[in-house]
């Protein structure tokens, strides 16, 4: 026989095999876990970060605090008021908004993909249709241990992060001392602080800050073959993966050549493309084939096409409704390319 037991907030549940037995206890209401961009909290808290959805091509990250009034079209959200004690995900209503109804936004809980679409930009970022494959490639999961260089405005750092947690680390070097600060104080406002040291260094000439720990190592900069002998030596001895983004080919035939000379294996290049299709509705109508008749007269062929014709030509002909999809005119193009190369096993 094997039991288990499971505590929720208001009663002690235990099983034994197919029999249940509930203990009554008092209740009491579950702890409120802080925001985090690697935990999920269920209420928002002074000092939080939340997402202000307006609509779906407009949104802002604001930080929650007490007294502070926020902006946006339908007029102005009370932080105090209508923010603070509120769950994730509320529908909050403007000062606009009244009984006529309309004025309202909802509040969503900050995650790496709603942080790459809202952050303050210091430098041209990575999207998630990048992101996405540059976390799969690299093989990373919970506790790994990444390089990154450059930190630049977060956006793939924030990812990596959520990845890795909640017992892995990143290392991440950034060459502009105001940006590589600046980085360090949103990864403590974000509570991911623990899971990320921050260094203002010249990978190219001065590597990473730490040698044989990582699992995976990205690079972000003008010039990655000159980083790689770096990379290699910031890999743990059993192997791991590299992945480097550029935008111009020529930077990938460098680092290419870069890393075979280095012993590198399985190098590959990839250039991930989006094609984004539109869904709309189409009527279309239905046919009308006319009469069954037999088959053995020679003159059906040309009945049934006459009778058609005309069918066509009849107004109210009832009609089915289907859902299409198309490509839009317009589309995001290139990005950059993702070189990815395997330290071998020494």
């Amino acid at each position: 026989m094997v039991c288990r037991s499971v505590r929720p907030s208001s009663a002690l549940w235990t099983s034994c095999d197919n029999k249940t037995t509930l203990y009554p206890c008092s209740w009491r209401e579950p702890p409120t876990l802080a925001m985090s961009f690697v935990e999920y909290s269920d209420r928002i808290q002074d000092g939080d970060i939340a997402i202000i959805y307006v609509s779906h091509d407009q949104m802002m990250a604001v930080k929650v605090q007490k007294g502070v009034q926020t902006q946006t079209r339908y007029g102005a959200i009370r932080h105090s008021t209508d923010l603070i004690g509120q769950r994730y995900g509320s529908k909050v209503t403007c000062s606009k908004g009244g009984s006529r109804g309309g004025g309202y936004v909802f509040v969503l809980h900050p995650t790496p993909e709603l942080w790459t679409l809202n952050l303050p930009h210091r430098t041209q970022i990575l999207y998630t249709t990048d992101i996405a494959n540059i976390t799969m490639m690299l093989e990373l999961k919970p506790g790994s241990v990444v390089c990154e260089s450059g930190t630049g405005s977060g956006s793939l750092s924030h990812a990596i992060l959520r990845t890795i947690a909640p017992t892995g680390h990143v290392h991440t070097v950034e060459f502009h001392q105001q940006r590589s600060e600046k980085a360090a104080e949103e990864f403590t406002e974000h509570r991911v602080g623990h899971l990320v040291t921050v260094r203002n260094l010249d990978v190219c000439k001065e590597g990473f800050g730490v040698t044989g720990v990582a699992d995976a190592v990205f690079l972000d900069i003008p010039s990655p073959w000159e980083a790689v002998g770096h990379a290699k030596a910031a890999l743990k001895r059993h192997g791991g993966r590299v992945c480097s983004f550029s935008p111009c080919i020529e930077q990938v035939q460098k680092t290419c050549l870069a890393l075979y000379k280095l012993g590198f294996e399985e190098v590959s290049t990839m250039e991930v493309l989006l094609r984004v299709h539109d869904v709309r509705t189409v009527f279309l109508a239905l046919p009308d084939f006319g009469p069954e008749a037999s088959v053995s007269a020679a003159s059906e062929p040309r009945e049934e096409e006459a009778s058609l014709r005309s069918s066509s030509a009849r107004p109210n002909i009832p009609t089915v409704s289907c859902k299409t999809t198309t490509p839009a005119r317009e589309m995001p193009g290139h990005t950059g390319y993702l070189t990815f190369a395997t330290k071998p096993r020494t």
